[in-house]
């Protein structure tokens, strides 16, 4: 969670293993970031599975999760990534707007 400056998005995606959802759900989270946050956006991988205690503090119950812990406020996005725009907060980008619909 360094550099957490002006503009740049901190996110956290939360999934189960290396099965073909969570592969699915990160070239998803992916594809966003680059097309509408490119180079201000920190993106961690976390496998609950490899790192329970990450998933019960922080109270995943669900994979795949994605949150956005910086700018505040903190959101979160359960299961199919495809509406993720409300998760980003700005509704005048036009491909996060795009893959919601």
């Amino acid at each position: 969670m360094s550099n957490r400056t002006e503009g740049k998005h901190f996110l956290r995606l939360y999934v189960a293993g290396a099965t073909t959802r969570s592969r699915q759900a990160l070239r998803h989270v992916y594809q966003l970031c680059e097309a509408d946050l490119k180079d201000r956006y920190e993106l961690e991988v976390i496998d609950v599975y490899q790192q329970p205690e990450l998933a019960r503090d922080n109270q995943i119950v669900a994979t795949p999760t994605l949150v956005r812990e910086f700018p505040r406020p903190i959101r979160r996005f359960v299961g199919n990534l495809m509406n993720a725009a409300a998760l980003f907060g700005d509704p005048d980008v036009p491909a996060l707007a795009k893959a919601a619909s």
